[in-house]
């Protein structure tokens, strides 16, 4: 596993930030981490494996000179400074949407194409949470034939809009079960024992932007610009770890259920959770903390021989965005040491 070096964190306070400090403790314990965010968090203290961290603000001066820089504080951050530190020799990891359907900035998922990565690449896009988690369990399918199209619902825990989100569904439940009330900060609807279209502005078209970044970025990450896709995306009161409802629709007669199967049990990033005995199929609370994406419920499609149906469930701030990210910067940094200078 590559040495990761000296890295900054920018927008280390929130949930992803938190989380990535953790996950580069454990896989890359001689790193050295700058934790960097916005100017009201600067002196704030971290603790990370047992070291505490004091968190600096954002600056030129504290993004200089390092190896790899992770963005996870928006878009607008992003845009300002990361290309600054690709600018700076860094290898940049970016979290947010701001890059990712760039031309020119490949959009990543380690174990379905890092083909997409050159050793001279220094700006690489972390996808949408849903994306990354959906294409762990596609790509496999993917190589048993040709895709035509995906009919999807996603049921996405409070993690995906971060630690205040987390915050409301936390307070709102224990407020609930106290018959008391707590008035949500950042929930557009009562959160707790409910759920909610995902609270993204509506387009013309009907779909919101969540959908939207889904469909989008699964084409671009699968490399396959006339794919199908269908989403809708729904928010649960679930703390971490996002569900997936899929219809894999093939151009042909689909695969049997055994040798897909087969295809996920072998496959990277992937753990089969397909009990019918048991009635035992992939659950968030079994996700959460994981590293692997559970598949399951896979079954053929009774109304259509060519689609088979699947249900997966995968950390979102690990495998939807944290582990992905530094999996990325792993992979970058070992395809740079492996090439000829």
């Amino acid at each position: 596993m590559a040495q990761l070096g000296k890295v900054a964190i920018v927008g280390a306070t929130g949930a992803v930030g938190r989380e990535l400090c953790e996950i580069i403790a454990q896989r890359n314990p001689t790193a050295r981490l700058s934790l960097l965010a916005s100017q009201a968090s600067h002196g704030q203290e971290i603790e990370v494996h047992g070291r505490s961290h004091t968190v600096r603000e954002v600056t030129a001066e504290s993004l200089a000179k390092h190896d790899v820089v992770f963005f996870c504080a928006g878009a607008p951050r992003s845009r300002q400074w990361a290309p600054i530190c690709v600018e700076d020799g860094a290898l940049v990891v970016d979290n947010s949407s701001a890059f990712r359907m760039d031309p020119e900035v490949p959009l990543v998922v380690p174990e379905v194409n890092p083909w997409a990565l050159k050793p001279d690449t220094r700006l690489v896009a972390n996808p949408n949470c849903v994306a990354a988690i959906l294409t762990v369990a596609l790509a496999p399918l993917a190589k048993l034939g040709h895709v035509r199209r995906l009919v999807l619902s996603t049921y996405q825990s409070a993690s995906g809009g971060g630690a205040a989100l987390m915050n409301d569904l936390l307070k709102e439940t224990s407020a609930y079960l106290a018959e008391t009330h707590y008035e949500a900060q950042i929930a557009p609807h009562t959160y707790a024992f409910n759920l909610f279209s995902h609270n993204t502005p509506i387009g013309e078209d009907g779909a919101n932007e969540e959908e939207q970044k889904v469909a989008e970025e699964t084409r671009k990450i699968m490399a396959r610009p006339d794919l199908g896709v269908n989403v809708t995306c729904i928010r649960v009161p679930v703390l971490r770890a996002h569900s997936i409802s899929a219809t894999v629709e093939f151009e042909g007669t689909a695969p049997s259920v055994e040798t897909a199967r087969e295809a996920l049990l072998s496959a990277e990033g992937v753990k089969v959770v397909d009990f019918r005995s048991a009635n035992r199929f992939p659950m968030p609370s079994e996700a959460s903390g994981a590293d692997e994406v559970l598949v399951g419920r896979l079954r053929h499609d009774p109304s259509s021989p060519n689609a088979l149906c699947l249900f997966a469930c995968g950390d979102q701030l690990r495998k939807g965005a944290a582990l992905n990210a530094v999996q990325i910067a792993e992979r970058c940094l070992e395809m740079r040491s492996a090439s000829p200078t």
